[in-house]
Protein backbone atom coordinates (compact mmCIF):
# COMPACT_ATOMS: atom_id res chain seq x y z
CA UNK A 1 0.00 0.00 0.00
CA UNK A 2 1.42 3.39 -0.99
CA UNK A 3 2.03 6.01 1.67
CA UNK A 4 -0.58 8.76 1.27
CA UNK A 5 1.53 11.36 3.12
CA UNK A 6 3.18 14.08 1.09
CA UNK A 7 6.90 13.55 0.99
CA UNK A 8 9.41 16.37 0.86
CA UNK A 9 10.65 15.15 -2.53
CA UNK A 10 7.13 15.54 -3.93
CA UNK A 11 7.21 19.31 -3.37
CA UNK A 12 7.91 21.70 -6.22
CA UNK A 13 10.81 24.17 -5.99
CA UNK A 14 8.60 27.03 -4.76
CA UNK A 15 7.16 24.87 -1.98
CA UNK A 16 10.68 23.82 -1.01
CA UNK A 17 11.77 27.49 -0.84
CA UNK A 18 8.75 28.31 1.34
CA UNK A 19 9.50 25.36 3.63
CA UNK A 20 13.13 26.46 3.95
CA UNK A 21 11.98 30.01 4.76
CA UNK A 22 9.72 28.78 7.55
CA UNK A 23 12.47 26.61 9.01
CA UNK A 24 14.92 29.53 8.90
CA UNK A 25 12.35 31.77 10.58
CA UNK A 26 11.87 29.42 13.52
CA UNK A 27 15.59 28.60 13.83
CA UNK A 28 16.25 30.97 16.73
CA UNK A 29 15.95 30.25 20.47
CA UNK A 30 13.58 33.16 21.11
CA UNK A 31 11.36 32.23 18.18
CA UNK A 32 11.20 28.61 19.29
CA UNK A 33 10.18 29.86 22.75
CA UNK A 34 7.50 32.11 21.22
CA UNK A 35 6.08 29.12 19.33
CA UNK A 36 6.09 27.16 22.58
CA UNK A 37 4.07 29.86 24.34
CA UNK A 38 1.58 30.02 21.47
CA UNK A 39 0.89 26.29 21.31
CA UNK A 40 -2.59 24.85 21.77
CA UNK A 41 -4.42 27.94 20.54
CA UNK A 42 -2.86 30.44 22.95
CA UNK A 43 -2.87 34.08 21.91
CA UNK A 44 -0.48 36.62 23.42
CA UNK A 45 0.34 40.24 22.78
CA UNK A 46 3.86 41.62 22.46
CA UNK A 47 3.90 42.84 26.09
CA UNK A 48 3.02 39.39 27.41
CA UNK A 49 5.65 37.78 25.19
CA UNK A 50 8.45 40.16 26.13
CA UNK A 51 7.66 39.67 29.82
CA UNK A 52 7.55 35.87 29.51
CA UNK A 53 10.88 35.79 27.66
CA UNK A 54 12.47 38.55 29.77
CA UNK A 55 13.61 40.45 26.68
CA UNK A 56 13.11 44.02 25.46
CA UNK A 57 9.76 44.75 23.86
CA UNK A 58 11.48 45.87 20.66
CA UNK A 59 13.32 42.53 20.49
CA UNK A 60 10.06 40.63 20.97
CA UNK A 61 8.45 42.73 18.22
CA UNK A 62 11.37 41.99 15.89
CA UNK A 63 11.02 38.22 16.38
CA UNK A 64 7.23 38.36 16.06
CA UNK A 65 7.61 40.29 12.80
CA UNK A 66 9.91 37.65 11.33
CA UNK A 67 7.55 34.83 12.30
CA UNK A 68 4.56 36.73 10.93
CA UNK A 69 6.31 37.59 7.65
CA UNK A 70 7.12 33.92 7.02
CA UNK A 71 3.54 32.83 7.72
CA UNK A 72 4.27 31.10 11.02
CA UNK A 73 2.13 33.50 13.06
CA UNK A 74 -1.11 35.29 12.46
CA UNK A 75 -2.42 38.24 14.42
CA UNK A 76 -5.64 39.97 15.31
CA UNK A 77 -6.27 43.44 16.66
CA UNK A 78 -8.32 44.07 19.78
CA UNK A 79 -8.38 47.78 20.54
CA UNK A 80 -4.79 48.91 20.97
CA UNK A 81 -3.46 45.37 21.34
CA UNK A 82 -2.35 42.95 18.67
CA UNK A 83 -2.60 39.31 19.65
CA UNK A 84 -0.39 36.72 17.98
CA UNK A 85 -1.22 33.07 17.40
CA UNK A 86 0.17 30.08 15.49
CA UNK A 87 -1.35 29.97 12.02
CA UNK A 88 -0.74 26.23 11.79
CA UNK A 89 -0.93 24.15 14.96
CA UNK A 90 1.18 21.47 13.29
CA UNK A 91 4.24 23.76 13.47
CA UNK A 92 4.50 23.01 17.17
CA UNK A 93 5.13 19.37 16.14
CA UNK A 94 8.52 20.46 14.80
CA UNK A 95 9.46 21.71 18.27
CA UNK A 96 8.11 18.52 19.86
CA UNK A 97 10.13 16.42 17.44
CA UNK A 98 13.35 18.29 18.28
CA UNK A 99 12.66 17.86 22.01
CA UNK A 100 11.97 14.13 21.65
CA UNK A 101 15.10 13.59 19.58
CA UNK A 102 17.22 15.12 22.33
CA UNK A 103 18.67 17.71 19.97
Amino acid sequence: MADSKLRILDLDPEQLMNAAGVLKAIAHPMRIAIIGYLEKGNELNVTEIHELLDIEQSTASHHLGILKDKGVLGCRRDGKNTFYYLKHDKLSNIIDCISKCGI
